[in-house]
């Protein structure tokens, strides 16, 4: 049976392992480098996709399809976690790690190398859908990997400060990602963008391969799943025992952490992507110039980077529940007034439409790392925390451009991309606030079977 902690027992002593500070790098840069690569695909959905590869079709469907696309990746990050969650519970958290990295820098680069539709028709989309696929699954599998990394080797009392760092790595791979495109778009002209420069910031993933070898030679797992390992060798007395899959494990003993989980980062997922994505297409579309937008997408991210470790550090003195909620709830405010002043086609107004919330989401993100570390018990951690963070992302970021593109030619009105945010900001609030104080556990608090 699975052993629940009470209130009295969550506190545990400050143990600074050591080392870790060049684990916190490794799994930052890991994190950082995998979401370049996941993110510089949504640029090139905003920017060229519809040209390069829907060429055939109106703007407006052409933009649809490449966001359709884009959403592809997320339908395979469940699989991913699945996938990666098992072997990370059952063979270690950096080998899963680096697998996922090496996954993705390959699948990036070949991108970077596809035909385009004018030269193999639709073959080319299809091969691209493949390799989105792919991306998918890396970054399925990446999440819980980088998180616990962090997590699992921090000190109890600074583990949200700490756990934020995996969490950076999104808003830093966006703030790169931007800047990659801003220097192509700047060094080339509108044609040679589309005709081949799109394929640069692609063909800069083989960083991503290289990383991957850097920290399987440089890197050792956690010390917390090493003990989990030497007490599993312990229990079996040598014998060779035949044990439940962690994936099956985390489904049956902890379904509602899982769907919590999901909930929890739906708003993250669906707003994040609204800012990063569908921001830069409709900007774009409405005589707003791609640098423009590109430099206001990266300030929203600038904003959520600087957030994200000092809201996760106030989670470690007044509880990371309290400033979840509260997050959430400010984040839900946002959304209209985002998509009011987003309608405005004023620059500045711009920027203040997309740099509130990405400090609110910020806010929102950081402490996630360490509630989930929490909320799931060792031997199921990488799969429990994967499998809800996936839920949430398939369920609300991977079409969220894409709802968000559909929702306003539909209605023809912003109003209806702020009621779509808001729904999933709802949502969000409820899935925090249902997670009661006995769901969380701390590192000693192994599940025991029986």
């Amino acid at each position: 049976m699975i052993m629940r902690p009470t209130r009295e027992n969550l506190a545990e002593p400050e143990n600074k392992p050591k080392g870790l500070r060049a684990v916190i790098v490794a799994a930052l840069g890991a994190s950082t480098l995998e979401w370049y690569d996941f993110y510089i695909y949504g640029t090139a959905a905003a920017l060229v996709f519809n040209k390069v590869f829907f060429p055939s079709v109106n703007p407006a469907l052409g933009t649809l399809a490449a966001f359709a696309t884009f959403g592809v990746g997320f339908l395979f990050r469940p699989l991913g976690g699945l996938i990666f969650g098992h072997f990370g519970d059952t063979l270690g958290r950096k080998k899963l790690l680096v697998i996922a990295m090496m996954v993705m820098g390959i699948s990036t680069f070949l991108i970077g190398v596809l035909p385009t539709y004018s030269t193999v028709g639709i073959l080319a989309p299809i091969l691209l859908v493949v390799l989105r696929a792919a991306q998918g699954l890396a970054v399925g599998g990446q999440y819980g990997g980088a998180m616990l990394l962090v997590t699992e080797n921090a000190p109890a009392n600074r583990r949200g400060y700490y756990g934020s760092f995996s969490h950076i790595g999104p808003s830093l791979a966006v703030i790169l990602s931007n800047v990659v495109f801003l220097v192509v778009v700047a060094a080339v002209s509108s044609d040679a963008l589309i005709g081949w420069a799109w394929r640069i910031p692609f063909l800069l993933s083989v960083f991503v391969v290289a990383a991957g070898i850097y920290m399987q030679l440089k890197i050792e797992d956690t010390a917390e799943f090493r003990e989990l390992q030497e007490r599993r060798v312990a229990e079996q007395g040598g014998q060779q025992v035949q044990r439940r899959s962690p994936v099956i494990e985390a489904l049956r003993t902890h379904p509602r952490e899982i769907l919590q989980a999901g909930g929890m980062i739906l708003i993250v997922q669906v707003y994040y992507y609204v800012l990063i994505v569908f921001t830069i297409s409709y900007a774009t579309s409405h005589d707003i110039s791609r640098t423009t937008a590109l430099v206001a997408v990266l300030l929203s991210s600038l904003a959520t980077v600087v957030s994200i470790p000092i809201f996760a550090a106030l989670s470690d003195k007044s509880g990371r529940k309290t400033v979840l909620v509260w997050s959430a709830i400010a984040t839900t405010a946002s959304a209209f007034p985002f998509v009011l002043l987003l309608g405005t086609g004023s620059v500045p107004l711009l920027v203040l439409a997309v740099v509130v919330p990405g400090v609110t989401l910020g806010a929102l993100y950081g402490p996630m790392a360490a509630f989930y570390y929490e909320m799931f018990s060792a031997e199921v951690r990488y799969s429990g925390a994967s499998i809800g963070y996936q839920l949430g992302a398939v369920l609300g970021g991977g079409f969220s451009p894409f709802i968000a593109t559909g929702l306003l030619e539909a209605t023809g009105s912003l109003l209806s991309v702020g009621a779509f945010i808001t729904v999933a900001g709802l949502l969000s609030i409820w899935a925090i606030a249902s997670v009661s104080t006995s769901s969380r556990r701390t590192s000693t608090e192994v599940s025991q079977a029986t």
